[in-house]
């Protein structure tokens, strides 16, 4: 073995391809019973691909990550719409003139709109925060009713927190359009699998110089002492590529970094359609945040419909729960420099991904991440 690489998701997966066609030998500790990380999907008993940890879709203004991507699955073009409900009334995400016409009386969007246009002249959107803090009172009267009905209660859910205590400035990345436009990303590559994200690791992973080991717990046989990497109590020389969560790593000396995780429950209704659009928040819901419809991602001809109601909860190590979200604050971001600055001094370790990195990627920026590493 030239290289021992912990977690089988997609930074793991894109590095171990990379070092096994550099003609190094590589084994694939994953501590779940299936390839594909967090993209992992499958078959339900009625028929329909779903994707168990939730929606992904993969999307980039990169052409070279999409090619990359090419290089191991077919796929197919993809525009993901999503939505959200209040007051029994459904409207597109990001919000956008709908929204405005669904909400409120005609003669008072009409006017609204023509605000938003000229307060925002030569802008296609901005942020709900910009809006919040225009001088303009029906403006910021509109994106404090968003952040009443939507970002307030969905953030709170999400996070755990009152929507008192809710910091705007989190929802800076949230655009409002000044438009008719939907469709939930702008990037020039919006694609699915043709077949799976689960033939794609397959054909990734599918080399003479890969072994994958399925059910590894890796911190049952890796520990580090005085800036040693010790496998089963001896001195490794071998290449280390980790993954997981870097405070479990250091047996949480510095205290564990704060995630959120997710509990899904999957259903089954033998109707058509459940609702607009494949991914839709329910912002006033009790405990869950959002419904994903897998009929709809990608559109599947079969009869009823499959999807997953998602609860988010507090992660915890030990509880068989998976660690999705870093709670990103001045604290945790010290706490992690701590956990990073003692892995730096281990000389045959790298730490790559969404958990290592303790950041949130989405997909196609995890793979530039593990691109990088590859070319370092």
């Amino acid at each position: 073995m030239d290289c021992l690489i912990i977690g089988c998701g997609l930074c793991g997966s894109v590095i171990a391809r990379h070092m096994a066609e550099q003609g190094k030998r590589v084994v694939i500790w994953e501590r779940r019973d299936h390839i594909g990380g967090n993209m992992y999907d499958y078959v339900d008993e009625h028929g329909f691909l779903v994707q168990k940890y939730g929606p992904h879709i993969f999307h980039t203004g990169k052409k070279e990550l999409y090619n990359y991507m090419c290089r191991f699955e077919q796929w197919q073009d993809y525009k993901l719409t999503c939505g959200a409900v209040w007051d029994g009334k459904y409207t597109p995400t990001p919000f956008n003139f709908t929204t405005i016409d669904t909400f409120f009386p005609k003669e008072k969007a009409v006017e609204l709109k023509l605000k938003l246009q000229k307060a925002f002249a030569g802008r296609e959107e901005a942020t709900v925060v910009e809006t919040l803090e225009h001088p303009d009172p029906d403006i910021r009267a509109y994106a404090e009713y968003l952040f009443q009905n939507d970002y307030a209660p969905y953030t709170a859910k999400q996070w755990g927190v009152s929507p008192e205590i809710i910091d705007p400035s989190v929802l800076k990345r949230v655009p409002l359009r000044f438009s008719y436009e939907e469709g939930y990303f702008n990037d020039t590559y919006q694609a699915m699998p043709v077949h799976s994200f689960t033939r794609f690791f397959e054909n990734l992973l599918n080399h003479p110089n890969i072994e994958i080991k399925l059910g590894m717990e890796a911190l049952e046989h890796l520990f580090i002492r005085d800036g040693k990497l010790l496998l089963d109590g001896l001195d490794t020389s071998f290449l280390v590529v980790y993954t997981g969560a870097l405070d479990e790593l250091f047996g949480g000396i510095y205290g564990a970094l704060p995630y959120r995780s997710l509990r899904f429950e999957w259903k089954y209704e033998k109707k058509e359609s459940l609702q607009d659009a494949p991914v839709v928040a329910y912002p006033q819901a009790e405990g869950y945040t959002r419904i994903t419809e897998y009929k709809k991602l990608p559109i599947q001809n079969k009869l009823g419909t499959s999807y997953a109601v998602e609860y988010p909860l507090p992660y915890q190590e030990g509880e068989k729960l998976e660690p999705y979200y870093p709670v990103l604050t001045v604290e945790s971001q010290e706490q992690y420099a701590k956990y990073k600055a003692l892995a730096e001094r281990v000389p045959n370790l790298i730490c790559c991904g969404r958990l290592a990195d303790f950041k949130y990627y989405n997909m196609d920026q995890a793979l530039a991440r593990a691109l990088d590493v590859c070319r370092n």
